[in-house]
């Protein structure tokens, strides 16, 4: 799927019969998934969601924007903000997540070049480490390691205490980039990505970079009605712990709902 460049005709018919079965191909028919709205509730109309995770009976949210953007945890039972922390200027907060071994939240900048290490608890800043290139979206592996997007088809791994990078992982749809990747949310079955300005979710295997299935979430900003008008784009998947349902939101949204993901045609 990387695809190699050979220039010895030679080469290249020698590798026809030994490279195919090796090599990664890309899937003839991705699945494709709708989502089904099972709850509704409210969410802040003034939150530019960047980052949407469930941490252990809290939904912790990331919002950007210069001056406005911050950093919440909410208890999902009583909807009280039990921690915030805000971002003075210039910073521009984007994707957030939680180490797997609890240690830390790590929040990303957009164009500053900063993530911050913060308290799991308090949400209080820890560190701060440099990075290169544009923060957007990142989520935790089950194997520890950090995936973050940049809005290109490439993901970043990095290491979950230090920050630095441990390799990358090119994403391809049938032989194509898949590019405009932005907030993410690691499951079981793979990494699911927002497609920045569209109302689509991809899933991505890590270990191959191709897309698995194409989730379309336009039902959403259709539920909105009249309360569509002023808002921003879809942006924001949290995994319910124990079940197979998705918390979902978008920029300014003044709803969150709780879907199921529905095999397309079923």
């Amino acid at each position: 799927m990387f695809g190699r460049r050979v220039s010895m005709t030679l080469v290249v018919l020698a590798c026809v019969s030994a490279c195919s079965s090796a090599e990664s191909t890309p899937p003839a028919d991705v699945p494709g998934f709708d989502v089904r709205i099972e709850r509704t509730f409210p969410h802040d109309p003034t939150a530019f969601t960047q980052g949407f995770e469930i941490d252990d009976g809290r939904l912790i949210e990331g919002t950007g924007r210069s001056g406005q953007s911050r950093i919440t945890a909410t208890d999902l039972a009583s909807g009280e903000v039990v921690a915030r922390a805000d971002l003075p200027v210039p910073l521009f907060g984007e994707g957030i997540t939680r180490t797997r071994d609890g240690a830390t939240v790590w929040q990303l900048t957009w164009q500053n070049g900063i993530a911050i290490a913060r308290d799991p608890d308090t949400l209080a800043e820890k560190a701060r480490v440099q990075y290169a290139g544009e923060g957007w979206g990142i989520c935790a592996l089950a194997d520890g390691r950090l995936v973050t997007s940049d809005g290109s088809s490439t993901l970043t791994l990095r290491d979950p205490s230090s920050f630095d990078v441990t390799g990358t992982v090119a994403v391809t749809r049938s032989g194509e980039p898949r590019d405009r990747l932005n907030e993410l949310e690691c499951t079981p079955d793979g990494v699911l990505a927002n497609v920045w300005q569209t109302n689509d979710i991809v899933r991505i295997d890590t270990t191959s970079g191709l897309v698995t299935a194409d989730i379309d979430a336009s039902p959403l900003r259709s539920a909105l009605g009249s309360d569509a008008d002023g808002v921003d784009v879809l942006n924001g998947i949290a995994a319910v712990p124990g079940t197979d349902r998705f918390l979902m939101t978008g920029k300014l949204w003044p709803t969150t709902f709780e879907v199921s993901l529905v095999p397309r045609n079923s």
